[in-house]
């Protein structure tokens, strides 16, 4: 809720709902998953997102703001999962059919961590990371820095001696489209999206977006697309 690019922006609604709903909607759609929990902060200002996401049946974990990495550690330890799936809360856009496919992909190829992100192919705002829960327990042991405890895979993937990461790719390259949501403009940009696709915001599929946006060209976020992970990018 409390973030500086579009405070309150995970409650802001999309055909009725709020933004964070309908992502976790399309998440649950994805059959490899059996769990999902909501990973947010004992900051007051995550006390409305906490009491909605209740009233919806949501489990949701409380834990520091800043140490975004023991949220996930402390979860860990009460649910015992074999693997974690990390979204971010400003990607509505999710495709639970690409979920299903690097589940798939990860465990088949028995890898510590498997992204779409290493090297993009897919939309900004389609990001999906899977981590072997022993990898992301393991970073324990390293003296990470306050950014690797804030961006909670960092520590993975920057030290490719030590776990085995593996990127996953597209058939095509659509890392030139935003579809995540930091500013006003992008929400604009996912709104118009899910409007098309009204009474069906849980199922619309890749394809069907981009059917879409190809029938109407000129329908984009007015944000560029190469700021891709900019806050990552400016530290």
């Amino acid at each position: 809720m409390s973030s500086s690019r579009l405070p309150g922006k995970v409650l802001m609604p999309i055909n009725g709902e709020p933004m964070i709903y309908r992502q976790i909607e399309r998440i649950n759609k994805a059959t490899a998953i059996d769990e999902l929990i909501v990973a947010t902060s004992t900051d007051p200002s995550d006390d409305s997102l906490a009491e909605f996401l209740k009233t919806k049946g949501v489990r949701v974990f409380r834990g520091s703001h800043g140490d975004v990495l023991s949220r996930f550690l402390k979860i860990e330890m009460q649910v015992k999962p074999t693997a974690i799936i990390r979204f971010t809360g400003d990607c509505p856009l999710v495709m639970s059919e690409l979920i299903d496919k690097m589940v798939e992909r990860f465990y088949s190829h028995d890898v510590d961590y498997l992204s779409n992100t290493l090297e993009p192919t897919f939309p900004d705002g389609l990001d999906i990371e899977i981590i072997r829960a022993s990898s992301l327990a393991g970073l324990d042991k390293f003296e990470l820095t306050d950014v690797e405890r804030e961006h909670v895979t960092l520590g993975i993937y920057s030290r490719p001696a030590e776990f085995s990461c593996e990127n996953f790719r597209g058939t095509q390259d659509l890392s030139n489209k935003r579809w995540t949501v930091d500013y006003l403009e992008d929400l604009v940009f996912v709104r118009q999206v899910y409007g098309a696709f009204q009474g069906r915001e849980a199922i619309f599929t890749l394809e069907d977006v981009l059917l879409f946006l190809a029938s109407n060209p000129k329908l984009q976020s007015e944000i560029s697309a190469n700021r891709r992970n900019e806050q990552l990018g400016d530290i």
